[in-house]
């Protein structure tokens, strides 16, 4: 038997013999997604998210939808259509530091109900002035793969841009009802 006076328990041994467990135990408590530690992953989609610009519930709506998640601010930013995200991001009076964008991949998306399948937007592939409105009109369609974006060019028109090709000019949302002859 070992007596206790040959391995005598000191402050700098037991601080030691702590910090190992904590170690040990927060070693086990690594996130399974390597986004997630950050705060980058997309957030899910559920049925009672509403837009960030004008309220309106984003399920009630087809077409791709986006999320911002701005720094310093833990809440998801919901955008019912891609051109309000990406008038949000690209305004030149935009001010808030942005963490991640996302848009829905809508080569995989369901375009009446789409749910998950979310991209990085600076990393997606856009077709402008397809015949495919989205939930406040004429919308963006949002895609990973050029492949996917240009086959729903051929069926529904538009032109394919990348995220750094689209202007702000071209995601103004100033004046949509003024210019609206249905009201």
């Amino acid at each position: 038997m070992t007596s206790l006076t040959t391995f005598p328990l000191n402050r700098r041994r037991l601080l030691c013999g702590c910090a190992g467990l904590a170690a040990l135990s927060l070693a086990g408590c690594q996130p399974s997604d390597p986004n997630a530690s950050d705060g980058l992953a997309p957030v899910a989609l559920d049925n009672m998210a509403s837009c960030s610009l004008d309220g309106m519930l984003l399920a009630d709506f087809p077409g791709p939808k986006g999320q911002i998640l701005y720094a310093h601010d833990k809440q998801v930013h919901w955008f019912c259509d891609t051109v309000e995200l990406l008038s949000t991001l690209l305004a030149p009076e935009q001010v808030r530091a942005v963490r991640a964008a996302y848009v829905q991949d809508m080569g995989k998306a369901d375009w009446a109900r789409p749910s998950g399948h979310w991209i990085m937007a600076r990393d997606a592939i856009f077709v402008f002035g397809s015949k495919r409105h989205g939930s406040m009109g004429p919308t963006a369609a949002s895609f990973a793969d050029a492949t996917a974006a240009q086959s729903f060019v051929q069926s529904y028109g538009g032109r394919v841009l990348r995220f750094a090709d689209i202007k702000p000019e071209m995601v103004d949302l100033s004046g949509g009802a003024l210019h609206d002859t249905r009201m």
